[in-house]
C-alpha cells in the first residue's frame, strides 16, 4: 500500500488539490449569492385592508438598502384598450384628514428598507384613471358600459442604490364578481392578484420597457 502511494503521489497531490480548489469554488459560491441576494432590490406591491376595491394598494421596499421612488403608475386594462395614469402625485380623498403632510402629497421620494407607501384605494385608482381619460365607469359597480373591467396593474419605477439606471416593478390585479365571499359586505367585485409575486424589471435590457412606461402616460410627449 505505501509502495502504490509513493508511486501515485503525483496523481493523488493533483487529485487533492483540484478537490480543495472545487471546495473553495463552492462556498465562494455561496459568498456571491448571498451578496447578490443582498444587493437584489426586493419591491412588493399588494393589497391591504380588504379584497374589495376598497382596500388600499400598498407598496413596499423589502431591500436591504433605501429606494428613491420616482414613479407610480396605474394602467387600465379593459376590452377597448389599455389606459395609464400617473399616481405619482395622486391625492387621496382622505389626506386633508388623516395624511395633511406635505411629505404625504407625493409618493415620490425615498422609501427606506422595511418602509411602505399607501398610494390610495383600488377603487380610487380606477376613478383617477377613468377620470383622466373621459372613460364613463360607473362606480358603484365598477363597470364600462355594462362590461365588466378586465384588470388593473399597478407600476413602480425606482433607483435603488448605486445603481446607475431605473429598476421598475409591477403586479396585476384581477377585478372579479362575485358574491361567495362571506368576509367581503355589500360587495360588487373582488380584487384578485394574478400572481404570487411582484414582477422586477431591472435588467440592463429592460431599460426600454421602463421608457415605454413613461412614454405612455398623457402628455408625456
Amino acid at each position: 500500500m505505501l509502495e502504490w502511494l509513493n508511486n501515485n503521489s503525483g496523481a493523488l497531490s493533483a487529485i487533492a488539490s483540484f478537490c480543495t480548489l472545487a471546495v473553495w469554488l463552492f462556498y465562494a459560491q455561496l459568498l456571491y449569492l448571498g451578496f447578490a441576494r443582498q444587493r437584489r432590490p426586493r419591491i412588493l406591491i399588494n393589497r391591504g385592508r380588504s379584497k374589495s376595491p376598497d382596500g388600499m394598494c400598498l407598496i413596499s421596499n423589502m431591500s436591504s438598502e433605501a429606494i428613491f421612488v420616482t414613479n407610480v403608475l396605474g394602467v387600465l386594462h379593459t376590452s377597448q384598450g389599455e389606459y395609464t395614469c400617473d399616481l405619482t402625485d395622486y391625492t387621496r380623498s382622505d389626506d386633508s384628514r388623516e395624511e395633511s403632510g406635505e411629505e404625504r402629497a407625493t409618493r415620490q421620494g425615498p422609501l427606506a428598507s422595511g418602509g411602505y407607501h399607501q398610494v390610495c384605494s383600488f377603487r380610487e385608482i380606477i376613478d383617477h384613471i377613468a377620470e383622466g381619460h373621459n372613460l364613463d365607469i360607473d362606480r358603484s359597480t365598477l363597470t364600462l358600459d355594462g362590461e365588466m373591467l378586465r384588470m388593473l396593474e399597478i407600476r413602480l419605477i425606482a433607483i435603488y442604490g448605486s445603481e446607475n439606471r431605473p429598476l421598475g416593478a409591477y403586479r396585476c390585479f384581477m377585478l372579479e364578481k362575485t358574491d361567495l365571499d362571506p368576509n367581503v359586505k355589500n360587495q360588487d367585485c373582488l380584487i384578485v392578484p394574478t400572481s404570487f409575486d411582484t414582477y422586477r424589471v431591472s435588467r440592463r435590457w429592460h431599460q426600454k420597457r421602463i421608457r415605454q412606461w413613461l412614454e405612455s402616460l398623457p402628455g408625456s410627449r
